[in-house]
């Protein structure tokens, strides 16, 4: 007997008790859809010659709601992050400030005054909402943004050296996540690359001798992701304003991350800020907003209030400009950092940079009982780590963290790794998944993001749900989502 000729129709299944009242949470139509995909997946899986018994109605409902759940499940899901990197590029980089957070969804509820005067009463600009902010922030003249830094780097290139040269010394021509490099920036805005001095070392008369009837422009790119050492040298930024100054020629600055705190009083590693830059001679400095700022994803430029009203005619300008609910977001932002009396502790970003080694370490022992007799097959203890900062900053300085390091108990070396990726994979199907790293054949869970007592309840109550998903689990990592 084909056993496929037994299954229920779609309407019957709709019938179940357990399928009605699912249709009150998600609707008929999903329900609807959920019933088709499960009974046409049992079609395929039921292949003759298979096993003569009927598929059960209660376990045909039980898969229908599985399917919902799946198909109700967003693409874009909170996960904690505790791969002990703060800011994960993969992870959606800075997690946003309360106050971000409220303005985003007021912006998002209501209309807004994006590009309208309230006083005039006729059209404004939307860069008006944080160029005060920024100016006030930085020092700058005049300020405006974009979706991101790389945007901004373009846009500034273009606008100001479309047709020309850009002199970049050769040790700064970065690539960046998703093989991102200057040079194609460069080729992108219309600029013609023009490298100055050697991989390590630069010097001022390097840059003399190659300003010529053809250049647009000097650039300096912070190099946030990686570090020379050794035998270097660089141009410091007042010599390069001189120069530049002194031919004509704009001088910009891409600091990559940006910060607008001043690390070096939070006992963080200094990082350098845009109002240093533009102390130094910058006539236009870039930084991202997502990354050391703390704040929504986007890209600033702050400088000459000349230079930056061209950028600001730029055709690629309207390309790249923000939405009102990034705006809204980057405003909350400014101004806890110009208003807060300790932005550190009100910047998601500040306050897990600069939460304790005894924080951490108090967290750790909390959690170490409630997770050491999930899994027999592990033994589970609390180490010390050290966590990044991650997205390109500070590619060298670590800070010290503690984890909760799991290592498998086989005595064969091949089925320890298949453990600890069988049990990586588990903590991914989690319904907040977890994302850790291995490293040395462990899994380390660095506890630097798991902050506060909502976190720490959220990580804990799921945990029940591990070995299932574990048992589940094949060494190749397949099994149920």
């Amino acid at each position: 007997m084909d056993v496929r000729r037994s299954l229920p129709a779609v309407d019957t299944l709709l019938a179940h008790p357990q399928v009605q009242e699912a249709r009150k949470r998600y609707g008929h139509r999903l329900v609807r859809r959920a019933v088709r995909q499960t009974l046409d997946a049992i079609r395929r899986d039921l292949v003759p010659p298979a096993s003569s018994a009927a598929v059960g109605v209660d376990d045909l409902a039980r898969r229908v709601l599985e399917c919902l759940a799946e198909l109700a499940r967003p693409a874009s899901r909170a996960v904690f992050n505790l791969t002990g990197t703060v800011i994960h590029t993969n992870l959606g980089r800075a997690p946003l400030a309360e106050a971000a957070v409220a303005a985003m969804t007021e912006a998002a509820r209501h209309p807004v005054a994006l590009e309208y005067d309230l006083d005039s009463g006729s059209r404004g600009d939307r860069d008006r909402l944080v160029e005060g902010l920024l100016c006030e922030l930085t020092g700058a003249e005049a300020a405006t943004v974009v979706n991101n830094n790389a945007g901004a780097v373009l846009l500034a290139l273009g606008a100001l050296a479309a047709g020309r040269e850009a002199l970049i010394s050769r040790g700064e021509l970065i690539e960046i996540g998703g093989a991102f490099r200057m040079p194609d920036i460069m080729a992108a805005a219309g600029c013609r690359l023009r490298e100055v001095g050697t991989t390590n070392r630069t010097h001022a008369h390097d840059f003399e001798a190659a300003i010529g009837e053809h250049t647009g422009l000097i650039v300096k790119a912070h190099t946030s992701n990686y570090a020379i050492t050794g035998f270097t040298r660089c141009v410091p930024e007042t010599r390069l304003a001189e120069i530049a100054h002194a031919h004509g020629l704009p001088f910009l600055i891409d600091m990559g991350s940006g910060a607008l705190a001043d690390f070096a009083t939070l006992d963080l590693p200094h990082e350098p800020q845009p109002g240093d830059a533009i102390g130094a001679g910058a006539d236009v400095v870039t930084f991202s907003g997502d990354k050391l700022l703390g704040g929504p994803q986007a890209g600033i430029l702050v400088g000459r209030r000349d230079l930056i009203e061209r950028i600001r005619r730029h055709p690629l300008k309207r390309a790249l400009r923000l939405d009102k609910l990034t705006l809204a977001a980057l405003e909350a932002t400014l101004r806890l950092y110009r208003d807060s009396d300790v932005p550190q502790h009100d910047i998601p970003t500040l306050a897990l940079l600069t939460r304790t080694e005894d924080d951490i370490a108090a967290t750790g022992e909390r959690l170490l009982p409630r997770v050491g007799e999930l899994l027999a097959s592990f033994e589970v203890t609390l180490a010390p780590c050290a966590s990044q900062l991650g997205s390109g900053s500070l590619p060298v300085d670590r800070l010290p963290s503690r984890a909760l390091v799991w290592r498998s108990r086989a005595e064969k070396r091949r089925q320890r790794e298949r453990e600890i990726h069988r049990l990586e994979v588990a903590l991914r199907r989690l319904p907040r998944p977890v994302i850790g790293r291995i490293k040395d054949g462990a899994l380390l869970l660095d506890l630097r993001c798991l902050e506060g007592a909502l976190a720490e309840a959220a990580f804990i109550d799921q945990l029940a749900q591990l070995p299932r998903l574990y048992d589940a689990t094949d060494d190749h990592g397949e099994g149920p989502p």
